[in-house]
């Protein structure tokens, strides 16, 4: 390589060197620029959005800091200008305004301020309050909370801005009213010459709850394939704070958390439910998300479904007012191709006959009825297919839900009759037989022979037509009903609000007395329901004991579990309880005792002892079942080893 040729690379290399050291000294200042001009539009934005009045202070530096704004705003406004264009300039230092628009369910808030919805009045609903000032409408979240805006980036020049529309005032909304008297309400973002974003929200008035609880919510982006940076992905920023709205925060947070639904998955996933900070990255495709309170959800719904999310919720303080904090972080596919969105809202309450209807053209099932808590496995599908259907049936004719209650439990009682006859003839015989039974333990008195004596009891069990299992298998068939139901009270929208006798809330514990301090694992009031669902768990414990204890001597060793812990245990669990569901149970408990003694009556002592007769006859020479044959051998077995070891 020559000279010249040496020189020439180094004057270019040269001159490349301070390319790049000058472009870097003009992204610098661009970046340092940008930086204070988003600054600027974040606090322009927070100063716009509502904030919860507090009393004046400093009045003096207030008017100072506005003079000073005014002097700076020329200036400010000629740096956004240069920054972002001058459509986006003007829309940031626009003035925001703020309307409602109403149907017959509910009352949605919207703001031009990054054209969202910023609250929710559901009309047919009201806060808990005591009985008779129960006024106050049920508010899905706190206007000074709620977020919602897109975030992409468009050129200027050779560089990228970050748009957040929240940042961004709208044009004033254009409303329209068709025939069937849904309202659209459309506002529009320029973005450039020829370029805006335009969103379309559509407030249904329909015979359906299912649909006037819907807001369908269509993003058009007009001209934007001219402004649009290179980029995959548009990100939807959503979050609100929820209220308070159920008597007891504890009972209420316990059922509220963020949920989603992955597509063509029937289930659901969510947070998990309970205190503190819970977030969750899913790098999957999500169907929708929802801020789910107790008995009310706001759902944010995309038919064609997002790409990713980032979930969080934070537990606020009890007594604040708040229940959680939501926060959703999602993003949609963009091509330079795309030119529309469609989205869809779900504001209304977690009632399962409606949301099981929610539907968005063109969108499989939705499953939002999942968001209804009502059991895994046998307990939900005997809510859905048993319960509910019954208790939507008897609604539809009886008002009082004290009396619907009344009828489950005499419903249930009837179907389970045949379990509980059984259970009492299977007690009375093992009664009956109990002085057999102590004779054999007079024969085989030795350690040695506990073996020829089980194997005694179970011959004369099989003559007497009782099965081992008798006592386990009525309690195992109602344990999925009893908590099929225990699931189903603390979930159903039915029960909020509705009084009986002295509980003005069936679905919130109804307190007759409210401690001035709190005793723990039970609570700082007394719900009354609660202590008499407890004293009829004692009464039912008690009784049954006495009709057991004689002839099974291994439950005296369970006297204190059964008797005294157990109810003890049941009245600190269910103080916090929905007060329909402790009425429910305390029927069930006082049925039960009923329905016993009523079967004592007509089903005498002589009839057990004839019908253990006719077993013994039966069965003196018949064929010993399957699992008796193996368990006998098993006992053989186990007393050969025994002699073996003795030997």
């Amino acid at each position: 390589m020559d000279k010249k040729s040496i020189i020439g690379i180094v004057v270019v290399g040269l001159l490349f060197v301070g390319f790049v050291y000058l472009n870097g000294k003009e992204q610098q200042k661009y970046q340092a620029e940008l930086a204070e001009w988003q600054a600027r539009q974040d606090s322009l934005a927070a100063a716009q959005r509502p904030t919860v009045l507090t009393e004046p202070t400093a009045v003096e530096a207030t008017d100072v800091h506005s003079a000073t704004n005014v002097a700076a705003a020329p200036v400010v406004a000629e740096r956004s200008a240069a920054l972002v264009g001058v459509a986006l300039a003007d829309a940031a230092a626009a003035a925001p305004q703020e309307f409602a628009v109403e149907n017959d369910v509910m009352s949605v808030r919207f703001s031009t301020r990054g054209g969202r919805i910023v609250g929710v009045t559901l009309k047919n609903y009201t806060k808990y309050a005591p009985r008779d000032e129960r006024t106050e409408a049920v508010e899905l979240f706190d206007p000074a909370t709620a977020r919602f805006g897109l975030n992409f980036y468009v050129r200027n020049g050779l560089n990228s801005v970050p748009v957040n529309t929240m940042d961004y005032t709208f044009s004033a909304p254009v409303i329209e009213r068709s025939d069937n008297g849904s309202q659209t309400v459309t506002m529009r973002l320029a973005v450039a010459d020829g370029a805006a974003l335009v969103y379309r929200y559509i407030v249904h008035e329909s015979e359906s709850p299912a649909d006037e609880y819907l807001v369908d919510f269509d993003v058009r982006l007009e001209g934007m394939v001219a402004v649009m940076s290179n980029q995959t992905a548009i990100g939807i920023d959503w979050s609100n704070t929820s209220y308070q709205n159920e008597r007891g925060f504890k009972n209420e947070n316990m059922y509220t958390t963020l949920s989603y639904r992955i597509p063509g998955e029937q289930s659901i996933e969510d947070l998990g439910m309970g205190d503190g900070r819970k977030s969750e990255e899913i790098a999957t495709s999500v169907n929708w998300v929802a801020f789910k309170q107790q008995y009310f959800s706001s759902v944010f719904i995309a038919p064609k479904n997002v790409a990713s999310a980032s979930l969080s919720f934070e537990t606020a303080q009890p007594g604040s007012g708040y229940i959680k904090h939501y926060s959703a972080r999602m993003t949609v596919p963009y091509a330079p191709q795309t030119e529309a969105y469609d989205f869809a809202f779900y504001f209304g309450p977690n009632q399962y006959s409606v949301l099981r209807k929610v539907a968005v053209d063109g969108d499989d099932a939705l499953h939002l009825e999942r968001l209804v808590p009502l059991g895994w496995g046998i307990f939900g599908w005997i809510n859905r297919w048993v319960v509910i259907p019954v208790f939507d049936f008897l609604r539809n004719y009886i008002g009082n839900l004290g009396v619907i209650i009344l009828l489950l439990v005499i419903l249930v009682k009837l179907v389970l009759s045949p379990i509980t006859y059984k259970s009492y003839v299977s007690m009375a015989k093992m009664r009956l037989i109990k002085p057999q039974m102590d004779e054999l333990a007079k024969k085989y008195p030795k350690q040695e022979d506990a073996m020829k004596r089980q194997q005694a009891t179970l011959e004369l069990q099989r003559k007497a037509g009782i099965n081992p299992l008798s006592g386990c298998i009525p309690m195992l068939l109602q344990m999925p009903v009893l908590i099929a139901l225990y699931r189903f009270f603390p979930a159903s929208i039915e029960l909020r609000g509705q009084s009986f006798w002295w509980s003005d809330d069936l679905s919130s514990y109804d307190s007759i007395l409210n401690l001035p301090f709190s005793i723990p694992f039970y609570g700082d009031h007394v719900s009354l329901f609660a202590l008499l669902m407890a004293v009829s768990t004692f009464g039912y414990s008690y009784y049954t004991y006495q009709q057991s204890a004689s002839s099974q001597p291994q439950m005296a060793g369970m006297k204190f579990m059964t008797l005294y812990f157990f109810p003890l245990m049941m009245l600190c669990w269910f103080n916090d309880f929905a007060s329909g569901l402790c009425f429910y149970y305390l029927l069930f408990n006082l049925f039960t005792i009923a329905q016993t003694l009523i079967i004592r009556r007509f089903v005498s002592d002589d009839k057990i002892h004839a019908i253990m007769a006719a077993n013994a006859a039966k069965k003196s020479n018949g064929k010993k079942s399957k699992f008796q044959q193996r368990y006998e051998e098993l006992l053989r077995q186990q007393e050969a080893q025994q002699r073996a070891r003795r030997k």
